[in-house]
């Protein structure tokens, strides 16, 4: 269980820590799924600033255990907003949404089975 635990919550670090990355640096993907879902460019910032967020609080979960359910709590929350964004547009297009979604429930489940 202890290898899951930190593959998995390894793994939701990374990938959301690379999507905070692509925020903060203004690539023209994040910009293209902001324009998509009818949001201000403005809120790049913000969005990067909360995948970082989740991303650290991920790797702190290590040494402080409720960080890290906090963080995959905030994260899932995160990924239901943008499934709400996309919805809300009518944007099918859910694969990569896909794949960080079920990242991230998999860091929480992992999380809270091992500190649970």
């Amino acid at each position: 269980m202890f290898g899951a635990y930190v593959t998995v919550t390894i793994l939701a670090s990374v990938f959301t820590a690379i999507a905070a990355v692509t925020y903060f640096a203004g690539h023209d993907y994040p910009k293209a799924q902001l324009d998509m879902k009818r949001l201000p460019h403005s809120w790049m910032p913000m969005l990067g600033a909360f995948l970082a967020a989740g991303s650290v609080g991920l790797l702190a979960g290590f040494a402080v255990p409720l960080l890290g359910i906090l963080a995959s709590i905030g994260l899932v929350l995160y990924f239901v907003g943008a499934l709400v964004a996309h919805l809300r547009v009518g944007s099918r297009n859910l694969v990569g949404w896909g794949v960080f979604f079920i990242t991230v429930v998999a860091a929480l489940v992992v999380n809270i089975a091992h500190n649970g």
